[in-house]
C-alpha cells in the first residue's frame, strides 16, 4: 500500500531532521551493507565439504575425521558472515594552513623515533599536567 502523500512529506521531513541531527547515524541507516556473492559461494562450497567429513567420519567410526570436518564447516560460514575489514573514518586531518597528512601518522612515527615505551609516555605526559596546573 502506497503512502499518502501528507505520509510521504512527513517521512521526507523526519529524514531531513535526522541528517542534521545526526548525519554519522543517517549515514550508517542508508548504507545499503551488501556483501560479495563470492563470500557466499565461499562459505556454502566449505559448508558442504565440511558436512561431507563429518558424515563420512561419524559413518566410518573416525572421531578426529568429524572434528576436522565440523572445524571445515564451521570456518567459512564465520568467514561469510563476518564483517569486512573496511578502513573507516577520515584518512587525513586538515592543519591549519590547509595541508592535508595522514591520519595520526606523525604522533606514532614521533614516539616509535624515541624508542620510549608506553609507560614512559603516560609518566612525561602526567609529569606534564602536574606542571600546567601548578603541582598540586
Amino acid at each position: 500500500m502506497p503512502l499518502s502523500e501528507y505520509e510521504q512529506r512527513v517521512l521526507e521531513q523526519m529524514e531531513r531532521q535526522l541528517a542534521t541531527d545526526d548525519p554519522r547515524l543517517a549515514n550508517t541507516l542508508t548504507q545499503r551493507g551488501r556483501r560479495a556473492v563470492g563470500r557466499y559461494v565461499v562459505a556454502g562450497i566449505g559448508a558442504a565439504l565440511g558436512l561431507l567429513l563429518l558424515v563420512i567420519g561419524a559413518a566410518e567410526s573416525l572421531p578426529l575425521l568429524g572434528v576436522v570436518g565440523f572445524i571445515v564447516m564451521f570456518v567459512p560460514v564465520a568467514y561469510a558472515f563476518a564483517r569486512p575489514h573496511r578502513q573507516s573514518g577520515p584518512t587525513g586531518v586538515v592543519t591549519d594552513d590547509g595541508a592535508v597528512r595522514k591520519h595520526g601518522g606523525q604522533k606514532k612515527a614521533k614516539g616509535r623515533a624515541k624508542g620510549q615505551s608506553f609507560m614512559s609516555r603516560m609518566e612525561e605526559r602526567w609529569d606534564r599536567r602536574r606542571g600546567e596546573s601548578g603541582g598540586l
